[in-house]
């Protein structure tokens, strides 16, 4: 198939609603993806991706706003007239054809067949690595041989545009990882523009160019991966993306785009994107901070108390309290004896370490249980 990057499709969502009844599954999205782009949306169960992805493929028409194609409007163009491809979690393989009849049959229905049929069918194959297969039954494949065969029936359309719903659930986890590398290959030799859905992190961080952050119908951020752990747009996010550590402060003065805030007394440099936020909290990044031997004061250091620690076989998670109890955990070599409770520590904050972020999506009490 070689490729087929000329084909690749920009996707415009331009005030995009998706309502039942009183509620709003997608909720007023506006998002460019870029031509040949691996576009990752990504949320936890019922954020509205899914709903999204559907919109994308011409399964569902919007309330209101458009879905744009290279800048065309596919109001009224159905899914089967789309330049589109999905992969569904389900797969959706048919149990009485064989591994080519399952991938030629959207050829078939172009109305391909005989050797032009075969050699498609035989180069998508060889995509996913699935030489051979041809005349086996899909009855008897493995989780992972089924959702090679779903793949290459989708790529062997040629679309500008393959559709990723939740593709990995289901396999163990080796299998995922192994199918997560197929992705990003396939990706390159395709040069189509990918949309994956997942609720996976893993999966959206190690594949994507660009992953908006969905909840609640809305996109929370749109960005490259490492810039979600850099600048998270608010709360939520930093939470969605492991930052558990969200800090309320006492005051916060500002030069620059650097500020010093204040917690319990104790002063740290924070760092922050775009403006200053009104209702700030300091989100503590967990692979920036240090535990230090002994209390001496030095730089960019603070002196907590320890509460607890929990052993997590590769290390031990120490939970630490300032002086108004608000928490911060830091972790530590399994190889050293971790402090313990009642201990007074000091930890180093390694620079872009604290975050000024926005507190929007967080639960009313800061630190406390949800």
């Amino acid at each position: 198939m070689g490729e087929v990057s000329d084909v690749a499709i920009a996707i415009g969502l331009d005030h995009i609603v998706r309502s039942y009844g009183p509620v709003r599954a997608v909720d007023d999205v506006t998002l460019d993806v870029n031509a040949g782009e691996f576009f990752t949306l990504l949320g936890s169960s019922g954020c509205g991706k899914s709903s999204l992805l559907k919109l994308i493929g011409g399964f569902d028409e919007p309330t209101s706003g458009r879905v744009l194609f290279d800048g065309k409007d596919m109001a009224g163009v159905p899914a089967n007239r789309r330049p589109v491809n999905t992969v569904f979690q389900s797969l959706g393989l048919f149990p009485h054809m064989n591994v080519a009849q399952n991938i030629g049959y959207g050829l078939k229905l172009r109305g391909l067949s005989g050797s032009a049929l075969k050699t498609k069918v035989e180069g998508a194959l060889d995509l996913v690595e699935l030489s051979g297969f041809a005349d086996r039954d899909v009855n008897l494949l493995s989780g992972g041989q089924r959702q090679r065969v779903a793949l290459a029936r989708a790529l062997v359309m040629e679309p500008g545009i393959l559709l990723l719903d939740e593709p990995l659930t289901g396999l163990d986890e080796r299998l995922r990882q192994q199918m997560r590398d197929e992705f990003g290959r396939l990706h390159k030799r395709t040069g189509a523009t990918f949309i994956l859905v997942t609720h996976n992190q893993d999966e959206a961080l190690s594949l994507s160019d660009r992953m908006a952050v969905m909840h609640s119908g809305r996109i929370e951020q749109v960005d490259t991966p490492a810039r979600f752990f850099e600048a998270p747009a608010n709360a939520f996010v930093a939470r969605f993306v492991g930052i558990d550590t969200l800090l309320k402060p006492e005051s916060i003065s500002i030069s620059d785009n650097r500020a010093v805030v204040v917690i319990a007394g104790q002063k740290l440099t924070a760092t922050f994107a775009g403006t200053k936020p009104a209702d700030a909290l300091v989100a503590i990044r967990p692979d920036r901070i240090e535990l230090l031997a002994g209390v001496e004061s030095e730089p960019d250091t603070i002196e907590l108390k320890v509460v607890e620690s929990v052993y997590r076989g590769l290390s031990h998670d120490v939970a630490l309290a300032f002086a108004d109890s608000q928490r911060m955990v830091v972790t530590t070599s399994a190889d050293t004896a971790p402090p313990m409770p009642g201990e007074r520590v000091r930890v180093r904050l390694k620079p872009g370490a604290a975050l000024l972020i926005d507190r929007s999506g967080m639960p009313p009490l800061a630190g406390g249980d949800e």
